[in-house]
C-alpha cells in the first residue's frame, strides 16, 4: 500500500496557489488512481515521491533523462560550470563546444541554434522555414504535436482561427494524403513538418516507411519548401544522426530537446546551409537560451551516448521489456498492442476505449514498485538495466493479475 499523506497536502496547499493545483502533460490527475504528484528524489532509472514511495521510471521525467537520473558524468559537468557561471550577458565557451559536437555528429547539421525548450525549437524552425522561402504554409500530421503554442496545441481554448490560418494537415505515412496537401498550398509552401514517428497519445505509433519519408524529401526538393523533422520526443533514443538517418533521408532542418542534456533545459535546431542566412536574418532570442549549465550538461551527455553506446544498449533493454510483457499478457490471457520503437515503449490493452484495464494494470504495478503510462509512449534510459526490466517485469505481472480479474 502507497503512502501518500504528504503527496496528498502538498496538492491541496497547491491548489489554492495555483490554477488547478498543476497544468499540462505532468497533472497527476489525468493519471490513474494512486499516482503522486510530487517528487523528491531521482537516481538512475528510480524515482522516489515525497512520501518516500520508490518506483522503476519508464516516463524518465517525460524524456528529458537518456543517461539516468544524476548521471555523475552529466553532473559533474554541469557542476563544473555551474561553479563559473550560467546565465551571463552572453554565452560561455561551452555553446560553441556543443555546437561543435552536434554538427559532428549530425549528418545534416551545418549549423546549430539552441533555445530552452521543444516549443521554442518547432516554433521558430518554422519560422526560418518562412524567413528562408518567403512562403507561408505550413504541412503538418493529423493528430500531431509540435508544442504547447496556439499554432500547435492539442487545446482550442485561447486559440483563434488567425493562428492557423496557415496551417494545412496530412495523414501521417500517407503518401497520397502528403501529395494532397502539397497540391493544396504548392504556391506558397514553406515547409513539411513531420514528426520522427508518429506517436499521437493513445493511439498505436507509428514508424515512418521508406517511401513516405522519401516522398516528403522529394516533394520538399520540387517546391523549395523545408523538410523539418520534429525529434523532440524521439531525438538521440534512435539514431545518433537523427531519427530518419536511418532512413537514408535527412531533412533541412531539426528540432531537437528533451534528451540532449539529460534533465537540463535546453532545445536545438541543427540544419543545413541552406537556412543559414534565413537564420542570421531573422530575430530569435530569450534570456535563458545560452544558459551554460545545460550546454555543458549536454556536452557530457553526448560524449558518453556515443562512447558507451546508448542506444543500443537502450534498444536492447526495450527488446526484453518487449518480450517480457507480451509473455506476461499472454500467460494472464490479456492481450496488448505493443507499438513503436522499443526504447520509447507504448503498451495498449486491447478491447479498451475506456482505458479501464490500461489504469488497473497502471494503478496496480505502481502498488508494485514500477512507473508506467496507460497511453503514452514511455521512455528508457541507458541507466536501465537486466534487473530493472526484470523488477518491472514483476510489477507488471501484478497489473496483468489485475486487469484478467476484471
Amino acid at each position: 500500500m502507497l503512502h501518500n499523506a504528504k503527496d496528498s497536502e502538498l496538492r491541496a496547499r497547491a491548489a489554492k496557489v495555483v490554477p488547478g493545483g498543476m497544468w499540462g502533460h505532468q497533472n497527476a490527475a489525468n493519471m490513474p488512481e494512486g499516482y503522486p504528484q510530487f517528487f523528491a528524489s531521482a537516481q538512475g532509472c528510480r524515482i522516489r515521491d515525497v512520501d518516500g514511495n520508490e518506483y522503476i521510471d519508464f516516463m524518465c521525467s517525460w524524456g528529458p533523462v537518456l543517461l539516468g537520473h544524476h548521471h555523475p558524468e552529466v553532473e559533474a559537468a554541469a557542476a563544473r560550470q555551474a561553479a563559473l557561471g550560467d546565465c551571463q550577458n552572453g554565452p560561455g565557451e561551452a555553446m560553441v563546444e556543443l555546437a561543435e559536437l552536434l554538427v559532428d555528429t549530425i549528418p545534416h547539421a551545418d549549423w546549430v541554434q539552441f533555445q530552452k525548450n521543444g516549443t521554442d525549437a518547432t516554433t521558430m524552425a518554422v519560422t526560418f522555414a518562412r524567413a528562408g522561402t518567403g512562403r507561408r504554409k505550413v504541412l503538418v500530421a493529423k493528430g500531431a504535436y509540435h508544442g504547447a503554442v496556439p499554432w500547435t496545441s492539442p487545446s482550442l481554448s485561447g486559440v483563434t482561427a488567425e493562428d492557423r490560418a496557415h496551417i494545412d494537415h496530412y495523414v501521417f505515412n500517407d503518401v497520397a494524403s502528403l501529395d494532397a496537401a502539397v497540391d493544396r498550398n504548392r504556391d506558397d509552401l514553406a515547409a513539411i513538418l513531420v514528426s520522427a514517428f508518429r506517436h499521437d497519445v493513445g493511439f498505436d505509433q507509428e514508424m515512418p516507411t521508406p517511401d513516405f519519408a522519401r516522398r516528403a524529401r522529394e516533394l520538399c526538393d520540387a517546391t523549395g519548401a523545408a523538410l523539418i523533422i520534429d525529434d523532440v520526443r524521439a531525438g538521440f533514443r534512435l539514431h545518433l544522426g537523427g531519427s530518419w538517418e536511418g532512413l537514408g533521408v535527412r531533412p533541412d532542418m531539426a528540432a531537437w530537446s528533451k534528451s540532449i542534456a539529460n534533465g537540463h533545459p535546453l532545445a536545438a535546431i541543427t540544419g543545413n546551409d541552406r537556412f543559414r542566412a534565413p537564420v542570421t536574418k531573422t530575430f530569435s532570442t530569450g534570456s535563458f537560451w545560452t544558459a551554460a549549465v545545460p550546454m555543458a550538461a549536454a556536452v557530457a551527455t553526448v560524449t558518453a551516448l556515443k562512447r558507451d553506446d546508448g542506444i543500443g544498449h537502450m534498444q536492447a533493454m526495450g527488446q526484453r521489456f518487449r518480450d517480457g510483457m507480451a509473455a506476461l499478457a499472454a500467460r494472464h490471457g490479456t492481450p496488448i498492442r505493443q507499438t513503436g520503437p522499443v526504447q520509447m515503449p507504448l503498451v495498449l490493452f486491447d478491447a479498451d476505449a475506456d482505458l479501464a484495464k490500461a489504469n488497473r494494470f497502471c494503478s496496480t504495478a505502481l502498488r508494485a514498485g514500477a512507473y508506467f503510462h496507460p497511453k503514452h509512449n514511455m521512455f528508457l534510459s541507458t541507466a536501465h538495466g537486466p534487473a530493472d526490466i526484470d523488477a518491472a517485469l514483476a510489477a507488471a505481472d501484478a497489473g496483468f493479475a489485475a486487469v484478467a480479474r476484471m
